[in-house]
């Protein structure tokens, strides 16, 4: 399933905040993202409609099968990226938002090939 950008960010962030605190509300990701709390709220009302979240009577937001799986290839390649910049010498605050703007647009191939650079390279 292909998901805007925006959406890409939000699944990748609620799954970092629930490997960090266990646990996903609106206002957590409302924090870390430094968004309006109305704005959070529509986004994750889209995310529900496109089956990508489940958020339960207490408000505890969680990522449906489909939704963890976009997280997971958005972070993964954010992490290849940001990796693959810090080994060839940008800073890593510079590295991470660097990261951030092209982990959406950089094709598979490309990933794949920055994997097997950094695994030749050892990690």
């Amino acid at each position: 399933m292909k998901v805007m950008k925006s959406a890409e960010d939000y699944l990748e962030n609620i799954l970092i905040l629930q490997r960090k605190n266990g646990r996903v509300r609106s206002i957590d990701i409302v924090h870390s993202m430094d968004f309006s709390k109305p704005s959070i709220s529509i986004a994750m009302k889209n995310l529900k409609e496109l089956n990508l979240i489940n958020m339960d009577k207490d408000g505890i937001i969680t990522l449906t099968p489909a939704g963890e799986e976009i997280a997971l290839e958005v972070y993964n390649r954010h992490c290849t990226i940001k990796n693959f910049f810090v080994k060839i010498g940008v800073p890593e605050n510079i590295a991470e938002e660097d990261a951030c703007k092209i982990e959406h647009d950089i094709s598979k191939e490309s990933i794949a090939a920055l994997k097997n650079f950094i695994d030749q390279m050892g990690n």
